[in-house]
C-alpha cells in the first residue's frame, strides 16, 4: 500500500518541517487538496504556496482538483510536474478530452469520484486512466468519518479495472486510518489519503507505517 499525506491537516506554520518529516516517515506520495470555494465550500491552496512545496519536497506531488474550471487549474498546476491529476467527473463536461489533455503534459490522468456518483460515469474512458480516486468522504473538509459504503463500491470498481484496465490505480481518501485499512487492502486499494490520522498523530513514522500492509 502506498500513502499519500495531505497537507490540509500539515501544520502551515511550520509547513516546511513538515515536509520533511512525512517523507522521513516514508510518504509515497504528497496530496494537495485544491479546492475554489466553489465546487466545495472551502479555500485551499493557490499557485504561489503550491511553487514553493514543488521546491521544498523531494515527494512526488498528487494533485486532487475539487474545482470549477478544470482546464484552468491543470494549466495552472502543470508546471510543477506532479505525478497525479485528479478532476471530478461531477464536473467536467469533457472527460475523455480532459484526460487526454492532462496526459500530453506528461501528468498521470486521474477521475475523482463523489460518495454519491455512480462507476457507470467511467464507461468507455476507464481505459483512458491512470489512477481512479474514490472519495469515502464528501470533498470540501478533513476529519470526516469513512463511509462504509464506499467498500462495496471499490470492490466494484476493482472488478471493472481488472478487466479493462489492470495499470490503472485506485486511491482512496477520506476517513482512512489503521482500523480500515485492512478492507481496504483487501478490496483493491494501491493508494491511499490521509490527513487528520497522519498530521493528528504523535508519530508521523507510526501512522504511516501502519497504513503500509
Amino acid at each position: 500500500m502506498k500513502v499519500a499525506p495531505s497537507l490540509l491537516s500539515a501544520d502551515f506554520l511550520n509547513l516546511e518541517q513538515e515536509l520533511i518529516s512525512i517523507q522521513k516517515a516514508g510518504a509515497d506520495f504528497l496530496h494537495l487538496d485544491i479546492m475554489d470555494g466553489h465546487f466545495v465550500p472551502n479555500l485551499t491552496f493557490g499557485p504561489v504556496i503550491i511553487e514553493k512545496i514543488a521546491k521544498a519536497s523531494l515527494l512526488p506531488l498528487d494533485i486532487h482538483l475539487m474545482v470549477k474550471n478544470t482546464l484552468f487549474f491543470v494549466d495552472l498546476f502543470a508546471p510543477y510536474k506532479p505525478r497525479f491529476i485528479s478532476f471530478h467527473a461531477e464536473e467536467e463536461q469533457h472527460i475523455h478530452r480532459m484526460i487526454q489533455y492532462v496526459k500530453s503534459k506528461g501528468i498521470g490522468a486521474s477521475i475523482a469520484l463523489n460518495p454519491h456518483t455512480p462507476l457507470e460515469c467511467l464507461d468507455y474512458i476507464l481505459q483512458d486512466l491512470d489512477m481512479v480516486l474514490i472519495m469515502s468522504v464528501n470533498p470540501g473538509f478533513g476529519g470526516q468519518s469513512f463511509i462504509p459504503q464506499s467498500l462495496e463500491k471499490i470492490k466494484r470498481l476493482k472488478e471493472k479495472i481488472s478487466k479493462q484496465n489492470p495499470q490503472c490505480l485506485i486511491q482512496v481518501d477520506g476517513g482512512v486510518n489503521a482500523e480500515n485499512i485492512d478492507l481496504l487492502k483487501t478490496a483493491g486499494v494501491d493508494i491511499v489519503v490521509a490527513g487528520s490520522y497522519i498530521f493528528g498523530s504523535k508519530s508521523y513514522s507510526q501512522a504511516i507505517q501502519s497504513l503500509k500492509i
